[in-house]
């Protein structure tokens, strides 16, 4: 008897070289689609945790944008979060805003790459946690190839952290350099 064409099956990347996994895979079920989306954190901009942190948490800012570190070093040399001061998601940036985002994209992009342990730097926005824009900046380590792609988050959970002192040293670097390129 043939297996069901229409049931979801075990995609090809989990062969791909950068696929942190290996061994005898299963998929979880597929849940039916639910009637309404749960609400996003800081839907509510009150609520909205970004909205309510202080410019103390972060690691440069200006007029519009706040650019912060998650709290404590991960298994990637760096991880950036560039956050827009209003409470604004994608869909919601004005023309000038937009425009910024892409300088700043470039620029911390620049200044990422600037550090010698950092080979590339993905960027990544996912839109179902948070109301509030948040773009994401992934510093691939140089020679991890088996880093390389869209499973490099993964790989972030499951390296051990970066040294903490490397770690605080380039943040400064990196704060400098986003001050120094304004």
């Amino acid at each position: 008897m043939s297996a069901d064409p229409a049931a979801p099956r075990i995609p090809e990347f989990v062969t791909w070289p950068a696929f942190p996994f290996e061994g005898d895979l299963r998929l979880k079920p597929i849940a039916p689609p639910t009637d309404t989306e749960p609400p996003r954190r800081g839907e509510d901009r009150g609520d909205c945790p970004s909205c309510l942190a202080g410019d103390d948490v972060y690691l440069w800012t200006d007029d519009r944008w706040r650019v912060k570190a998650p709290p404590r070093p991960s298994g990637l040399p760096v991880v950036l979060i560039l956050e827009t001061r209003a409470h604004l998601d994608l869909g919601d940036l004005s023309t000038m805003h937009a425009a910024e985002l892409g300088v700043l994209t470039v620029r911390l992009e620049r200044a990422i790459r600037s550090l010698d342990s950092v080979a590339r730097v993905h960027v990544n926005r996912w839109g179902d946690g948070s109301a509030h824009l948040q773009l994401w900046f992934l510093a691939r380590p140089k020679g991890y190839l088996q880093l390389r792609g869209p499973f490099m988050t993964m790989w972030d959970d499951i390296l051990p952290p970066t040294d903490e002192t490397q770690w605080r040293e380039d943040l400064a670097y990196l704060a400098a350099w986003l001050d120094d390129s304004a």
